[in-house]
């Protein structure tokens, strides 16, 4: 099909078929991690970015190009996984905007558009990084606006993006030098080109069979409501779970201007007494959570500001979770706190470990599944605290975790640097409230996660060179602070043949081993024998983490 402009319902199928196109080729685009870890993240992670954006322009049948893109910003902002997932959602976010007051646009108006997706995408990230999604997709950008005039057809734009994206896709090898000592594109890039590939075969007719998730991020089966939770002789205690989308009015407000903090300071109000506020503004468009005794009253005042697109209360009382509510329905209001933390984590025996330590909400998300926007946010929600301190754990994990923290304005959000579970590990045992100083308390976090060297032995899954290190499929391979350092396969004694390539290993003091649950007890007696035997100077501690992945996590102090 020839389209000369693009409306809301076009760009829909668009994207549809880009995103199926991208989960058809997610094991490729996963393979090309330059670490042969089992992580499996970047494919993954965008795809399921992707599926947020289409579940949320899939309940829509707008065919206002401006208004569907504000469906589909949300969507992907609220289901980005990863840096990939979190990058991908920032571009979108930005094409959307070029959409901003158009019904539809013409390919001109389409590469103008496109240019804002590639200055939101690059203003999103602190220090862009050239030869990944970025270079791709900023590349692909100018090229095909060049070759645009007035009288281009939609096809014409999307061609000319697609053949330089899988130009600029080959060239990224050679931008990187760890993706060519890996010998790898980037993963990102790769991604992102299955999905322009996707929406120029729509173009050209062809309709991609692949099944993509239809449950929106953080969105659960309804379970029947048990009425019985609440009978004629109870008591309201909880309250109304109150959901609503606000539509800002011209008449009522000046929508351009108007501060999201407003509805904030209303729902603060005593007739109110709201708690577990999150409140989300898009445009003209504000979504609001709040739990209060008085949905009434919420819904009456915010009359001022806008009319409602969709209300939604409930009886917390009910053993019913739903969207974005989740078990805060069923569960008793959380105490009160002044701090409170967050950390990513997956294994029981890290998870509980985390629990004894102070930590208020354990995230679920590891290697292979990094948590999204909505899981942090959902996370926070659950808490009832001026100050919320996350611990991402992960690098790949931080900038989904610093979006929530802009999202959400039911807290003081701060995140702790740290990008591995050792890191957290060692912050986590200096857990102290008592100074009332957030400074100084980040300060402390801050100067316990520099002090520790993150240690991950884990199984290769290709073969490969990475940091100068000839990596083989099976091999056991220690990590070092982000850095490969070993390979080999002597799996009983890995750990020692990791720590003696710490080069200050003698000046340190303390090593705290988390078992994975794939890590054999006849593995960690061996290794362990080995070890103290060599370093009899340092201080072995170890627990059962039960986490995949990394059959060794290891914090050196």
């Amino acid at each position: 099909m020839i389209l000369n402009k693009l409306n809301g319902e076009q760009f829909k199928e668009l994207l549809i078929n880009g995103a199926k196109n991208l989960k058809a080729n997610i094991e490729e685009v996963d393979s090309l991690n330059v670490f042969p870890v089992p992580d499996g993240d970047t494919g993954t992670n965008m795809s399921r970015t992707m599926e947020g954006g289409i579940n949320a322009v899939l309940k829509s049948d707008e065919k206002n190009l401006g208004l569907l893109g504000k469906d589909l910003s949300k969507g992907m902002l609220m289901g980005a996984r990863g840096n990939s997932g979190v990058i991908l959602s920032q571009i979108f976010r930005g094409i959307c905007r070029g959409f901003d007051g158009k019904s539809e646009v013409n390919a001109l108006e389409l590469a103008e558009a496109y240019k804002v997706g590639v200055k939101q995408a690059y203003g999103a990230v602190v220090t862009p990084v050239e030869g990944t999604i970025l270079t791709v997709f900023r590349e692909a950008t100018e090229v095909a606006a060049k070759k645009i005039n007035k009288d281009s057809t939609i096809n014409e734009f999307f061609e000319a993006h697609l053949k330089q994206a899988a130009i600029s896709l080959k060239k990224t090898i050679d931008l990187l030098p760890v993706l060519k000592e890996a010998g790898v594109i980037d993963s990102g890039g790769a991604g992102y080109v299955y999905i322009v590939k996707g929406m120029v075969k729509y173009l050209d007719g062809e309709k991609i069979e692949q099944e993509l998730s239809t449950v929106s991020e953080g969105e659960q089966q309804a379970a029947p409501v048990d009425f019985s939770a609440f009978s004629a002789d109870d008591v309201l205690q909880f309250g109304y779970c109150t959901e609503f989308i606000l539509r800002l009015q011209n008449s009522k407000v000046n929508v351009e201007d108007f501060d999201v903090q407003t509805i904030i300071d209303v729902l603060n109000e005593k007739d109110i007494a709201g708690d577990s506020i999150v409140a989300l503004k898009d445009g003209d468009v504000v979504k609001v959570h709040v739990h209060t005794k008085e949905p009434g009253i919420v819904l009456h005042k915010m009359r001022k500001y806008g009319e409602f697109l969709t209300t939604k209360i409930e009886n917390m009382a009910l053993q019913h979770n739903e969207s974005l509510s989740d078990e805060e329905h069923a569960q008793k209001k959380a105490e009160h706190k002044k701090y409170a933390v967050v950390a990513v984590a997956q294994g029981e025996g890290l998870i509980e470990q985390f629990k004894a330590f102070g930590v208020d909400e354990v995230v679920s998300g590891n290697q292979t599944m990094n948590p999204s926007t909505e899981d942090f946010i959902r996370a926070f929600k659950r808490l009832d605290a001026d100050n919320i301190i996350v611990f991402p754990n992960n690098k790949n994990i931080i900038m989904a975790a610093k979006q929530a923290a802009q999202l959400y304005k039911g807290a003081n959000v701060k995140i702790a640097p740290s990008n591995s579970i050792p890191q957290c590990y060692s912050a986590l045992t200096m857990l102290d409230f008592s100074s009332d100083d957030l400074t100084l308390i980040m300060g402390n976090f801050n100067e316990a996660i520099r002090n520790v060297k993150t240690v991950e032995i884990t199984t290769a899954i290709r073969s490969t060179k990475v940091h100068g290190v000839i990596i083989h499929k099976n091999d056991h391979m220690g990590i070092v602070d982000g850095k490969i350092v070993f390979s080999g396969k002597m799996k009983n004694r890995i750990v020692y043949d990791v720590l003696r390539k710490i080069k200050d290993i003698n000046d340190k003091q303390v090593v705290t081993i988390i078992y994975g649950k794939d890590t054999t007890e006849d593995e960690k007696v061996k290794n362990m024998e080995l070890v103290k035997a060599r370093f009899p100077h340092l201080e072995f501690g170890a627990i059962d983490g039960g986490q995949a992945v990394y059959k060794y996590l290891i914090a050196v102090e």
